[in-house]
């Protein structure tokens, strides 16, 4: 414990950022890390507590209390040390985490947390600003072959893991490019794309092989892009020791009510990839703009936020954004704490400028020429745990552009049926995730780890079962792992 009386003497500081006005006009990050000097301080609150709470909210389990105290003492080398045996990417984390975290920190109880996630993130930061993160190139080869199918962050993860034990990994992409949603989905406004670039060419050092437009089975490609060769899952069975499913949980959740069809409704994962697209500078990109459009997104979660701050990039007229359940309170503290709460969240895209709007169904779409113009909406009310329609509440919005952000579904189903992988009743890969043969499907030698397998989730808990399953896909091959769990 750095300095026993911090958590009284210093606040919580928030990392700074760009003014509205300004971070409006381009689509780079517009957070700051902490100066050194700042996130000694925000080190110096932490309590060494007992429990440490904030580690088994963490889903990584990251050793947070050691690397504040680190940063503290200002030993940064060790802080990413130390951060870096639980976690392969903090940089990704450290920016777009929803830092479950620091609703565990004891602080929260009566004051404001630990900054943990301001505080990783200028670890990760600072770790590569002073080369200090270099290639673990593994000592001796093992001969075998895994193929990982997805290289969003569990992927990532997992062949990171797998080529350090000395396998020879081969991650298949459907899209031009790896990183999964992380690069084609998370904004460059959150999540500048050269930070994935930077640790391919580390995993690429380490061994892993990259083969981007091969798409395994019949999944689609993504927006955007048409170019995917088509692999049989069967071929890639028998060529590799292992293969591990990694994908995401991409099916969309629809709305299928009258006006479906108008032109003007997408999905978000159609929308949002495009900036990404464009943004990266590639050429002949589908013109689907908000400028100058009122737009209306429906569904109230991080991706209805991410196509709120792209809209509003784009120069929308108006952005309103719907959600189906009541307006969450917003308490000052953790009412459940250590678990995740149930609150209020506004992200930087709703400061950015959005009407928010809460207990609305949307009924029907109307359209004009074929294209969408207005909706038709209802207010709820809810009563334990159901939803009623409240009478005489329905109402007309403008919409010349509508973006259904309302959550996935499940995995792509043609590809698990494709690799002959068992389904629970969600739709996902069925695994478990602990015991002897975790992480492995009904399928001989398949594993499924990540949205693949758990469905929607965060980057996070991507970066964690990408992690557990590379041990046990490592213990399956060797008869025992030393990768970390």
């Amino acid at each position: 414990m750095g300095k026993v009386t911090g958590f009284l003497e210093h606040q919580r500081l928030s990392e700074a950022s760009q003014p509205v006005d300004v971070r409006k006009q381009h689509y780079r990050e517009f957070v700051l890390h902490l100066t050194d000097d700042e996130a000694k301080i925000q080190g110096a609150r932490c309590m060494d507590c007992g429990t440490p709470f904030c580690m088994s909210g963490c889903p990584v389990n990251n050793i947070i209390p050691d690397f504040n105290d680190l940063v503290y003492r200002q030993d940064w080398q060790r802080a990413i040390e130390t951060l870096h045996s639980t976690n392969n990417f903090p940089e990704y984390t450290g920016r777009v985490c929803p830092a479950p975290c620091e609703e565990a920190c004891v602080l929260r109880i009566n004051n404001d947390p630990v900054g943990i996630k301001s505080i990783e993130h200028a670890i990760i930061d600072k770790a590569w600003e002073e080369g200090w993160i270099a290639p673990q190139i593994a000592t001796h080869k093992t001969g075998k072959r895994i193929a990982v199918v997805g290289s969003g962050p569990a992927g990532l993860a997992c062949a990171q893991q797998l080529a350090r034990a000395g396998h020879e990994v081969v991650v298949f992409e459907k899209n031009d490019r790896p990183g999964g949603l992380l690069r084609y989905g998370i904004p460059d406004f959150k999540l500048e794309k050269w930070l994935i670039d930077r640790r391919l060419e580390q995993l690429e050092a380490e061994g892993v092989t990259f083969r981007t437009n091969h798409r395994v089975g019949e999944a689609p490609v993504g927006a955007g892009n048409a170019e995917a060769v088509t692999l049989d899952p069967a071929t890639i069975v028998d060529e590799f020791d292992a293969v591990v499913l990694a994908g995401g949980a991409e099916r969309p959740r629809d709305l299928p009510i009258p006006g479906r069809e108008l032109d003007g409704i997408h999905f978000a994962m159609d929308f949002l990839p495009l900036q990404n697209r464009r943004v990266a500078g590639d050429k002949n990109v589908e013109e689907l703009w908000a400028t100058d459009k009122h737009v209306v997104v429906i569904g109230g979660g991080d991706t209805g936020s991410d196509c709120v701050g792209t809209s509003n990039r784009h120069g929308a007229r108006s952005v309103t954004q719907f959600e189906l359940l009541p307006m969450p309170p917003d308490p000052e503290r953790n009412p459940v704490w250590p678990y995740w709460p149930t609150r209020l969240r506004t992200s930087s895209s709703h400061e950015e400028g959005v009407e928010r709007d809460w207990s609305v169904a949307t009924k029907e779409f109307i359209g004009e020429n074929g294209r969408v113009k207005a909706l038709k909406a209802v207010r709820l009310e809810w009563k334990d745990g159901k939803m009623s329609e409240v009478p005489g509440s329905e109402f007309t919005l403008p919409a010349d552009l509508v973006l259904l952000a309302m959550g996935f579904v499940s995995p792509t189903q043609t590809m698990l049926d494709a690799f002959g992988v068992d389904k629970d009743a969600r739709g996902n890969a069925s695994a478990t995730t602990d015991g002897q043969g975790c992480y492995a499907t009904s399928a001989p030698k398949v594993f499924a780890a990540g949205d693949m397998r758990r469905g929607q989730s965060l980057v996070v808990w991507a970066i964690r079962e990408g992690r557990q399953c590379a041990r046990a896909v490592d213990e399956f091959l060797m008869g025992s792992s030393e990768l970390p769990r």
